[in-house]
């Protein structure tokens, strides 16, 4: 009679070596993600694309299309938008670049006050260079900008936006109930209903993270076009949607879109009240937006403390640079939805929480704050 078969001992490591397995898994993971940045940006960028427009796909399949031409109709549909953006930013790029003869005639009389001013008020001081900043900034911005503006749609032609990017997200569209199936298959030792949760909790996190960005970016633009276009900045529009835009990047995307059009008012307006009204008034829309849009709208898809966010945003840029800063704050967001899953890890989706946070699981986000799906579903009912 053989013997019951003994349970396999577990091994014990020291805690140095844990420490040393866990850094070494860490950088491990950051120099794969730095070397295959050419292959990863592309395929996230599909993911949440695909993501994004499944809804799309689905109420298409409902209606008796085919899955590949539901997919190739939702495919169509995000390459007209993101085309109609990519276009009007180009335009807006080319007018600017037409007067930027006026604005070196305007920082030449400004430095010319300010040397003035020096020379008056203070003894030894030596006056700045117009030269060495025409050298460094407008020679430059002359030499280069011909480049920049074809380097937009360079950049918009290259075979990765043209190509790349609309197969990985028609893959991704046509392939995604495949996709479910294989995630349920490789983590047998879960519940099928735990694997689906968490199936269900990336895209609701997701979509709604991407839907409401796009709805507090529409907001911001309507509100800085408006501030800017009352006290008569020209291009308006352009500096108030790409304020908007940078939204996305917290923190340092609102500095940098205000810094922006305050410049340009200094260099074009007569007064130093244009630029410190744009400053006011971008000032009170951030306000608003930190406290009132993006929480209500956006906080509750990515519940997020400001550390976690700051430390995401280095790293981001650290490994991707811009495209890690933007993709890192979803890509968190859907860790800590795994992280609540899985036990032993629920530690870990505190820490990427928000603090002091009621709603620190995922689970209940599902059923507050989601005004905005609520609205699409009585609509498509009516």
């Amino acid at each position: 009679m053989q013997s019951p078969k003994e349970p396999a001992k577990q091994i014990i490591l020291p805690g140095y070596l844990k420490l040393t397995t866990i850094l070494l898994g860490v950088v491990l993971i950051v120099f794969v993600m730095k070397v295959a940045k050419s292959l990863l940006v592309p395929l996230m960028v599909s993911a949440f694309f695909a993501i994004l427009i499944s809804p799309v796909t689905s109420w298409l399949e409902k209606k008796k299309f085919s899955p590949s031409l539901a997919a190739i109709i939702s495919l169509l549909g995000l390459i007209i938008v993101l085309s109609s953006i990519i276009y009007f930013f180009y335009n807006q790029i080319i007018g600017l670049s037409r007067d930027l003869e006026g604005l070196e005639k305007r920082f030449s009389e400004l430095v010319g006050n300010i040397n003035h001013f020096i020379a008056n008020n203070f003894e030894g001081v030596v006056p700045i260079s117009m030269d060495s900043i025409k050298e460094v900034i407008f020679q430059k911005l002359y030499e280069n900008m011909d480049t920049l503006t074809q380097g937009v749609i360079a950049t918009a032609g290259t075979l990765t936006m043209l190509f790349i990017l609309p197969v990985y997200i028609f893959l991704f569209l046509y392939f995604r109930g495949f996709l479910a199936d294989f995630f349920k298959k490789v983590f047998t030792e879960f519940h099928e209903k735990k694997v689906e949760k968490v199936i269900t909790k990336v895209k609701f996190v997701v979509q709604n993270y991407i839907k409401g960005s796009i709805i507090v970016i529409s907001i911001l633009a309507v509100l800085n076009s408006i501030a800017l276009y009352s006290l008569g900045i020209k291009h308006a529009l352009l500096f108030a949607v790409f304020a908007a835009f940078l939204n996305v990047i917290p923190f340092l995307g609102p500095f940098i879109g205000s810094v922006l059009p305050i410049t340009f008012a200094l260099l074009t307006k007569d007064s130093l009240w244009y630029s410190f009204g744009v400053f006011l008034a971008f000032y009170v829309i951030q306000l608003f937006e930190s406290n009132l849009f993006t929480p209500k709208i956006v906080g509750a898809k990515v519940s997020m403390n400001p550390l976690m966010t700051i430390i995401a945003l280095f790293v981001g840029n650290f490994i991707w640079g811009l495209a890690g800063m933007i993709l890192f704050i979803p890509g968190i967001a859907i860790l800590k939805v795994i992280f609540d899953e899985i036990e032993g890890m629920e530690a870990y989706g505190f820490l990427l929480g928000a603090i002091g946070s009621k709603q620190t699981r995922t689970t209940k986000l599902i059923t507050t704050n989601n005004w905005f799906t609520k609205l699409l579903n009585r609509f498509r009912k009516s």
